[in-house]
């Protein structure tokens, strides 16, 4: 049976990305951690020039911890929680009027764990319109969830969910219609 090596677990990124990466952590992410609250603006600013996509309207609480803004996209009034964490080595894209509440871990990266050398690898998150993902909720790498879902606190979420469902658990599952009163 073949054993792990991690020593051999190398990523190797183009030069172009290790050095938007250096710029951001390095640079500007210190002192984007730093913003308090009211600086809403000035967040949006900086995440727009390190290539994020952000719509109108849109808030990006203080202490939000984003690894690679050029692989964000933010639709028209989407909030982003105090302290959300978006771990993005591939895209994700939350739709308009979404909301993803404090502490929520949007993750799309992983390990190949049935490789010898574990290497790194992601796939892109999609949460669509009109959603809220509550406080301390955990998107594993690869999924969608559809328009009008509700993702309980801190529900982890592995496989797709459908629209307009309430949705909770560890895995996360549909648990009720999502019915918008009049």
């Amino acid at each position: 049976m073949p054993e792990t090596d991690l020593t051999q677990s190398v990523s190797r990124w183009p030069f172009h990305v290790l050095w938007r990466r250096l710029l951001w952590q390095g640079l500007l992410k210190p002192f984007f951690m730093i913003l308090p609250g009211p600086m809403n603006g000035l967040r949006i600013f900086l995440l727009r020039l390190m290539g994020a996509k952000i719509g109108k309207r849109c808030l990006v609480s203080s202490k939000v911890d984003i690894l690679m803004p050029w692989n964000l996209e933010l639709d028209a009034c989407v909030a982003l929680g105090k302290g959300v964490r978006v771990y993005n080595y591939a895209k994700v894209r939350v739709g308009r009027m979404s909301l993803v509440s404090q502490g929520a871990y949007l993750c799309t990266g992983s390990h190949d764990h049935t490789h010898p050398h574990m290497p790194l690898i992601w796939k892109p998150i999609e949460i669509g319109e009109q959603c809220w993902i509550a406080a301390e909720a955990f998107l594993v790498p690869g999924v969608v969830v559809g328009n009008g879902c509700v993702v309980g606190a801190r529900s982890v979420v592995t496989k797709n969910l459908p629209e307009w469902m309430v949705c909770a658990g560890n895995p996360c599952v549909p648990v009720k219609r999502r019915i918008l009163k009049s």
